[in-house]
């Protein structure tokens, strides 16, 4: 297929004259000649489909990937494409691979889950940062100034640039930002706490503590509280250590009961 390079026809080094081969192939039935016809086609296309995917390779897809959904997508142009209508392909073949690559990134590149709404605020936040940069010198451009080049409200343009961070997510085994101790994402996660387990029994039981006496108040307090043994407990009050003990059994009998449903005296 001999490739035509007028400028003022197809602008692109890359555009061959297939409107002849295109008009053939609409008019041939299905089969073997036809398929041959589309295949070669595509073939003379498929350097267009690459360039556009080159503009696509700096947003974290391998490069291979992209030509290959750009080629996904050029195929389905050729499939689809209709000469009578009087357009050239590239007009019609060229939005239809872009639009496949941005569906890619859509569909299959969002680590989360973010609504196509969401999505389309962030690419026009995007484009119209980078507009702005080429205007605002030494500074990053404010968010009235992006919703203004966007044409859209500063509480957009707030959406757009929180969903620019949803794009892509670090491993918890990452390195925290700004840390140099080795610290890692996980390590900053909460966990379970051990004393919510005893909430309720502790709610449970201050009611009933209150109302022991107040040698066993403290006897149970200096034992639980301050991890004190029963010899120095005893040592403390004036006690035998036989005495503490069968205090601190008491105690905890009858609170126990009561709890339990008891009655409230031992």
């Amino acid at each position: 297929m001999p490739s035509r390079t007028g400028a003022t026809t197809h602008p692109h080094h890359d555009a061959p004259d297939t409107a002849a081969a295109f008009r053939r192939l609409a008019a041939l039935p299905d089969g073997p000649e036809r398929d041959a016809l589309r295949d070669e086609l595509v073939r003379a296309w498929l350097p267009m489909a690459h360039r556009l995917a080159g503009r696509f390779r700096s947003r974290g897809e391998s490069y291979d990937d992209l030509r290959q959904v750009a080629a996904l997508g050029l195929v389905k142009a050729v499939d689809r494409y209709d000469p009578d209508l009087g357009n050239a392909f590239e007009s019609y073949a060229v939005p239809t691979v872009t639009g496949e690559i941005k569906r890619h990134f859509r569909d299959h590149m969002w680590t989360l889950h973010v609504p196509r709404r969401v999505q389309e605020l962030r690419n026009r936040v995007r484009h119209a940062s980078q507009d702005l940069s080429q205007t605002v010198q030494g500074r990053s451009a404010t968010v009235a100034e992006i919703a203004a080049c966007a044409g859209l409200s500063e509480e957009e343009v707030r959406i757009g640039q929180a969903a620019a961070e949803s794009f892509s997510a670090l491993s918890l085994d990452a390195e925290m930002p700004g840390s140099d101790d080795g610290w890692s994402l996980g390590d900053a996660l909460g966990g379970p706490d051990p004393a919510l387990d005893t909430v309720v029994d502790r709610e449970a039981v201050k009611d009933r503590l209150a109302e022991l006496p107040e040698r066993e108040r403290t006897i149970l307090y200096m034992r639980f509280f301050d991890d004190m043994t029963q010899n120095s407990i005893a040592q403390e009050l004036g006690l035998s250590q036989m005495h503490v003990s069968r205090l601190i059994s008491r105690s905890c009998g009858r609170v126990r009961e009561q709890v339990m449903g008891g009655t409230d005296d031992a």
